[in-house]
């Protein structure tokens, strides 16, 4: 009776925990960007609306939220946590107080989302994906310009409301956006629902993306266009860098052109993004399988098979398996029956046990073989490092590791990449401190594949991990794969090339 009841007990304090072990973006406590869906149609837009949104939970964990808008009624909206439950769950017993041909959601993992505002410019509710790096400074301004905002816990302004001020500001929406784009450092890309439809403004730099999709009677606009299949939608157009359009039932209407130049996230394809998701008319999955077919093609290590970390690193590994031409198998799984999402745990413990506990190994597939694994990145190492040591223990003979991106020099201070607080957080940057006694040495030379202090780097994290081989994907083949120019590509985490 009391050991049941101990087993019991154990089980009902981790019950929580695990629901985020299946979560499919837990990759050393990452923090997502968020993503957003907008539609406006002929009929009623709910349905779409919610699915739409939906669809991009992948790249949040927080916050969702949905507002519509009806003639004659307003807008109407909802807001509701994440942190222990699905979207769906959350909005689909009250779907039926939403009514209206347009509407806008949101998975955000900043602020309370959508902000509804009454202001010159008319009615409106404004969603989106941003990170607003000097805040402090715009609050300060805005306050001595007579604003207000409406304060959250431990005294935080919502970010969201901010850009809404600031689009105030403007004599109507395309200045008040430019001035958005003036004023932040930073990225931000919106939707805004107005009572004349939906405009969709892209980040200057076009960092995040917006995709805009058709069918008969209706268009559409999210940050996943992952959204547009099983809702019917085509993909008609990506927005450009600092773009503004104007979506109707009827048509789309460009208010302002974009930007000639562009520094779209890279790592959109190596981590965030979902399999079927497109940006710049680049797939998720044919990137990740064309970088690993490279990769493969050039690796002379002796193998047996290949396998993908799941589930960013499964495309790598069967495109490296065909370019190397070795088996791929299926040396782990992650388990997902009965498990939904849930909160990030902030206890570091907790994340490594959630971290393990959601991946499992197949010894069938692995004992008594060299095996070489594919995942996306290695950023604080700490799943690694768990990963190695089980493989070993189901019988792998050599476990080699190959790494989708170049090493992680630099945090992002673009978008919300990580929760990461500094660079020392980051692997990279701790054996560079350990190797240098300081974290800034060299780091040109840390970033240069094939330097002496790239081989240095590269073979004391091999060492730590206790791999029989680690390489790290060049940014030449992963340039390459995403098709787009280098100077059209944020590649500030490996090189720290970009700017504000």
């Amino acid at each position: 009776m009391n050991g049941r009841y101990y087993i019991s007990s154990f089980a009902y304090r981790l019950f929580p925990y695990f629901f985020l072990s299946l979560h499919p973006k837990n990759k050393d406590t990452y923090k997502y960007m968020g993503g957003f869906f907008g539609t406006v149609k002929k009929t009623e837009c709910v349905t779409d609306l919610f699915y739409g949104t939906d669809y991009n939970s992948h790249v949040g964990t927080k916050r969702g939220g949905m507002v519509t808008y009806a003639e004659g009624m307003g807008f109407m909206r909802s807001i509701h946590s994440l942190e222990n439950s699905y979207f769906r769950t959350k909005f689909e017993g009250e779907l039926s107080k939403f009514k209206g041909n347009a509407g806008v959601g949101v998975i955000s993992d900043t602020d309370p989302q959508p902000i509804l505002i009454n202001s010159h410019l008319g009615k409106f509710a404004i969603v989106t994906v941003a990170k607003v790096n000097n805040m402090p400074e715009l609050e300060k301004d805005l306050l001595e310009k007579n604003m207000h905002f409406s304060e959250m816990s431990l005294s935080k302004t919502n970010q969201t409301e901010l850009i809404a001020l600031l689009i105030i500001q403007g004599k109507d929406f395309v200045d008040g956006i430019e001035n958005v784009f003036r004023k932040i450092k930073g990225s931000c890309s919106m939707l805004i629902l107005t009572e004349d439809g939906i405009i969709a403004a892209r980040d200057q730099w076009g960092r995040t993306p917006i995709v805009i999709g058709k069918k008969d009677g209706a268009y559409a606009a999210t940050s996943e266009s992952t959204s547009f299949p099983n809702l019917g939608y085509d993909i008609e157009y990506f927005v450009g860098p600092g773009e503004i359009v104007r979506l109707r039932a009827d048509g789309m209407e460009q208010m302002r052109k974009p930007n000639d130049k562009m520094q779209v996230c890279s790592f959109l394809w190596v981590y965030y993004g979902f399999p079927v998701s497109c940006y710049e008319g680049r797939n998720v999955e044919e990137v990740r399988f064309a970088s690993g077919y490279k990769m493969g093609q050039q690796d002379n290590s002796e193998v047996d098979c290949v396998c993908g970390i799941p589930d960013s690193g499964i495309g790598m590994a069967m495109g490296y398996a065909e370019g190397k031409n070795v088996p791929y198998h299926r040396g782990i799984v992650k388990y997902t029956p009965t498990w939904p999402r849930s909160f990030t745990p902030s206890n570091q413990e907790m994340r490594s046990l959630v971290a393990k506990m959601k991946l499992i190994p197949n010894r069938a597939m692995m004992e008594g073989k060299r095996v070489l694994f594919c995942d996306d990145s290695i950023v604080r190492g700490t799943q690694l490092q768990d990963n190695v040591d089980e493989f070993f223990n189901y019988g792998a003979k050599e476990v080699h590791m190959r790494i989708a991106c170049p090493p992680l020099i630099y945090s992002c201070p673009f978008i919300g990449f990580s929760s990461s607080k500094g660079d020392l957080e980051l692997l990279s940057r701790r054996v560079i401190q350990e190797l240098e006694g300081d974290e800034n040495k060299d780091l040109d030379k840390y970033a240069t594949t094939g330097s002496p202090q790239y081989e240095r780097m590269v073979e004391e994290i091999r060492k730590r991990f206790g791999l029989t081989s680690l390489k790290f994907n060049t940014l030449e083949i992963l340039i390459e794969a995403i098709g787009l120019p280098k100077c059209k590509v944020c590649t500030h985490c490996f090189d720290g090339s970009s700017h504000f």
